[in-house]
Parts: structure tokens; sequence; C-alpha cells
């Protein structure tokens, strides 16, 4: 008797099968799912800051200066001044808004912990003034 000999080959038509009917079903189903759209809020879609909101602005050496709406220059205060001047603010208009302007190298918890100040003093509208974007 002969003996047979092993063959080396592997067989790759059924795994060709497989991948064309798969490819099939994902063809067909695709079109048939529903796809979701999230609608991001981004920079430059950012409305410009109301003309009468207070501008707090914390500098890159951590110190702070508020610009009021009649005046064209922040002028520098410290922290318990910066809480008394808004303060002052909200009893004479509960709706003023207060927006914080960091500047580009200071740390975020400087600009966290104005914001917890206002908070504080129960401002209701603070905001964060950014940059539109150059589009």
């Amino acid at each position: 008797m002969r003996s047979r000999r092993l063959k080396n080959e592997i067989n790759v038509v059924p795994y060709i099968d497989v991948m064309l009917v798969l490819l099939v079903i994902f063809m067909v189903t695709a079109p048939m799912i529903t796809t979701g759209s999230i609608d991001v809020p981004s920079v430059g879609k950012a409305a410009q800051p109301p003309a009468e909101a207070l501008q707090v602005i914390v500098r890159a050496d951590r110190t702070l200066a508020l610009l009021t709406p009649g005046r064209s220059e922040p002028r520098p205060l410290s922290r318990s001044e910066m809480v008394q001047e808004i303060a002052s603010a909200q009893r004479r208009n509960p709706e003023q808004a207060v927006l914080i302007a960091g500047d580009k190298k200071v740390r975020y918890e400087a600009v966290l912990e104005v914001m917890d100040d206002l908070q504080r003093q129960q401002v209701k509208r603070i905001g964060l003034l950014v940059q539109p974007s150059d589009k």
C-alpha cells in the first residue's frame, strides 16, 4: 500500500465565502442604521457679551482688575474689593451679569477661585469670557 502524502496547503475558499456573505450583510444593513447628531457648542458661535456686564480680569500674575461698563480701562483691585464692588452692583441690579476673563497664561484654579468668591456672594449670572475663533 502506498502511503499518503500530507498536503501543506490551506483551503481559503470557505473563508472567502464567509467574508463575502458578511460584506453583503453589512452593505444591506448600513443604510438602515439611523445616525444621531449632537450639536456641540463652539466658541465661534458664542454670542457677544452683554454690553452692561462687569468684567473681572484675572491676569497672569493672579492680580485682579475690574472693567465696568462706563470705563475704558480696567482698574486693579484686591479680591475683597472686587467682591464688595460686585456685591454693590448686584444690590443695584440683581440681574447684573459678571464675566470672568482669564489671561492665557494664568492657572485655571485662579479663575475658579474668583468664580467661587462670586458664587459665595450669590451672584446669579456668572460667565466666562471667550474670544471667538477666527474662521
